[in-house]
C-alpha cells in the first residue's frame, strides 16, 4: 500500500448484525448444540432456512442459531411436534408482521391527522339539561349522567 510503512496493516472492524449469514453448517450445529444432520432436516422442513452460497452451501446467521435453539427447546422441553413448531413459528411471524403494520398505520394516522385522539372534547348532560364539557378519558363530573357524546370539530 502506498503511503504506509512496511509491515503496517489496516485494521478493519467488522461487526455483523444478527441476520448476517456467517456460520457454516458445522459451526452453526455446534453453536446450537445439535448435529448438522438435524440442521439439514430443519431446513428441509422449512423450520430454519439458512441463506445459500452460490455453490449451494448453507450459511447461518446468529438469528438462525437462536431459532435453532428455540426449535430444540420446544421439541425437547415442551414436547411440541415439528409440525406444531412450524405452526408456532408461522404464527409468530404473522404477529410480528401485524405489529409492524400497526406501527406503520399509527404513524400514517398521526401524519394525516396530527391531532387524532388529542383535543377531542367529551360532553355530558345533566338531568336538568346542563351540558358539562370534559376531556377524553375523563369521567363526566355529574355522577348521574349516562349520556355521552364525543365531539370532533370539522376540519
Amino acid at each position: 500500500m502506498t503511503g504506509m510503512p512496511d509491515g503496517a496493516h489496516v485494521r478493519v472492524e467488522f461487526s455483523p448484525d444478527d441476520d448476517t449469514p456467517v456460520f457454516v453448517i458445522s459451526v452453526a450445529a455446534e453453536l446450537a448444540g445439535m448435529h448438522a444432520q438435524t440442521l439439514r432436516q430443519y431446513d428441509r422442513l422449512g423450520l430454519v432456512t439458512p441463506q445459500r452460497t452460490r455453490g449451494g452451501g448453507r450459511r447461518y446467521s446468529a438469528h438462525d442459531v437462536a431459532l435453532l435453539r428455540e426449535v430444540q427447546r420446544l421439541s425437547q422441553e415442551e414436547g411440541v411436534s415439528l409440525a406444531g413448531i412450524a405452526r408456532i413459528l408461522e404464527l409468530e411471524d404473522q404477529v410480528s408482521a401485524l405489529q409492524a403494520q400497526v406501527v406503520d398505520l399509527l404513524a400514517e394516522l398521526e401524519r394525516v391527522h396530527p391531532s387524532s385522539g388529542r383535543g377531542s372534547r367529551i360532553f355530558s348532560v345533566t338531568p336538568g339539561g346542563d351540558v358539562l364539557a370534559g376531556r377524553l378519558g375523563e369521567r363526566p363530573r355529574y355522577a348521574g349522567s349516562q349520556a355521552l357524546v364525543i365531539w370532533r370539530p370539522r376540519r
